[in-house]
C-alpha cells in the first residue's frame, strides 16, 4: 500500500477519497466534532457525478461516512453506483441501524470493510458519551449481523477522559466478537475550529500509561494517510498525504485535504473536481509543503517518527507549525520533550478558525 500511496502521489492521483454522505446522526456524542443540521446535502445526482469524477481522476478507495452514512434513503444507490464504477469502499457507521437484513444487504454491495465506534464495553459510559440509552446494546447487535453475514468489522475506540479506564474491556469485546480493535487518543477540535471539545481528552500522564501499556503494540492507528518518508532527505518529506494522494468531501460539496484538515479549497457543486485538485491555489499550497519548511518541527528529536497532522496544526494557527495534541503524544511515548515543548511554542490559534464554513468557502473561492 506504500509504494501505491507513493506512485499516486508522484502522478497527482487523488487515490483515496473520504465522502460524508451526510452530518445528520441518530447519536449525539459528547466529542462529535460536526454539526448535524442538514444545510443542503449534495442529491443522488450530485453525488453520482462526484463519483463518476473520481474515479475519472484515478481514485480507487472510497470511505463513506457521516453523520450516519446509513440514514440517506439512497445509501444503497450510492453504494451501487461506487461498486460499479470499481472503487474499493468502506463504511463508517454507529451501526445502531443495522439489522440482519441490512448487514446482508451491505455484504452483497460488497462493501470492503466496516468501520464501528465502540466508546466502552459497558453501557453506562458507552451511552453516557452517545446520549442514547440502548446505543450499545443495538450496536453491538449490528456488530454481531455483520459478522455473521461475513462482513469485515473493526471497532474504533476513542480514548476521553470518560473512557479511559474501559480501552481494555473494549479490546476484550472485540476479541469475543472476532473483530480488530484500533485505539486513538485523539479529540479533535470541532469543524469550525472551537476548541472546548478538547477538554475530553485524557491527560499527558494518562496518555503516558496508555502508550506504556505492553499489550497495546500500537495504540494509535490513524485513520489518515501515514506520513511519506521514503525521501532521501527527510527534510525533503511530505508531512502526511493530505492533498497528495488523499482528500475529503463534505455532504455539501467542499473539498478538504482531509477530514481533519478543514482547510477549503473548492466546491463540487460549482466547480468540477479536477479542477480543484489540480488547480486550487489553497491545496497546491498544503501540497508545497515539506519537513524542512516546518520551522519549529524540522529541528524537532521527534521529526522522523511524529504522528503531526498539519490539520490539527492549522486549526491551532498554521499547517507549518506545531500541533499541541500531537506534541503531548510524542512526549507520552518517548518520555523526550519536543521542539515545541522547549521553545515554549505558543498556539495562536488561526482567525478563520473560528469562522463558519459558508464563510471560510467564500472567503477561499478565488483559490
Amino acid at each position: 500500500m506504500a509504494a501505491l500511496n507513493a506512485r499516486a502521489t508522484a502522478l497527482g492521483v487523488p487515490l483515496s477519497v473520504h465522502l460524508d454522505l451526510t452530518y445528520r446522526c441518530n447519536e449525539r456524542c459528547e466529542h462529535c466534532y460536526l454539526d448535524h443540521d442538514d444545510h443542503g446535502e449534495m442529491t443522488y445526482a450530485e453525488i453520482s457525478s462526484l463519483l463518476d469524477e473520481l474515479a475519472g481522476a484515478g481514485a480507487l478507495f472510497l470511505t463513506l461516512s457521516g453523520g450516519e452514512a446509513l440514514l440517506r434513503p439512497d445509501f444503497v444507490a450510492i453504494v451501487e453506483r461506487a461498486r460499479a464504477l470499481g472503487f474499493c469502499v468502506r463504511l463508517k457507521t454507529n451501526a445502531v441501524l443495522v439489522t440482519p437484513d441490512i448487514a446482508a444487504m451491505l455484504r452483497t454491495l460488497g462493501i470492503h470493510e466496516v468501520q464501528v465506534s465502540v466508546y466502552s464495553h459497558r453501557d453506562g459510559v458507552h451511552d453516557a458519551i452517545t446520549k442514547v440509552p440502548g446505543s450499545l446494546r443495538r450496536t453491538l447487535a449490528g456488530i454481531g449481523a455483520m459478522r455473521s453475514a461475513g462482513l469485515r468489522v473493526v471497532i474504533a475506540n476513542v480514548l476521553m477522559r470518560a473512557n479511559v479506564a474501559d480501552y481494555a474491556g473494549v479490546r476484550s469485546l472485540a476479541a469475543e466478537l472476532g473483530v480488530k480493535c484500533t485505539i486513538d487518543p485523539t479529540v479533535t477540535p470541532a469543524m469550525d475550529g472551537d476548541r472546548s471539545l478538547l477538554r475530553l481528552g485524557i491527560d499527558q500522564e494518562t496518555l503516558r500509561s496508555v502508550f506504556e501499556d505492553q499489550e497495546l503494540a500500537d495504540p494509535e492507528e490513524a485513520d489518515c494517510g501515514a506520513p511519506l518518508e521514503d525521501a532521501d532527505d527527510l527534510g525533503d518529506a511530505l508531512p502526511c498525504s493530505a492533498g497528495h494522494s488523499a482528500c475529503y468531501v463534505s455532504p455539501y460539496g467542499d473539498v478538504f485535504p482531509c477530514v481533519q484538515f478543514p482547510l477549503p479549497t473548492g466546491n463540487v457543486r460549482t466547480q468540477k473536481f479536477t479542477d480543484i485538485w489540480r488547480g486550487s491555489a489553497a491545496m497546491n499550497e498544503v501540497r508545497s509543503i515539506r519537513v524542512a519548511d516546518l520551522p519549529t518541527c524540522s529541528q524537532c528529536a521527534h521529526a522522523g517518527a511524529c504522528t503531526r497532522c498539519p490539520g490539527l496544526a492549522w486549526l491551532e494557527g498554521s499547517m507549518r507549525g506545531p500541533s499541541q495534541l500531537d506534541c503531548a503524544k510524542s512526549f507520552a511515548k518517548t518520555g523526550v520533550p519536543t521542539a515545541a515543548m522547549l521553545a515554549k511554542t505558543p498556539v495562536a490559534v488561526a482567525p478563520d478558525a473560528f469562522i463558519p464554513i459558508d464563510r471560510l468557502r467564500a472567503r477561499t473561492a478565488g483559490l
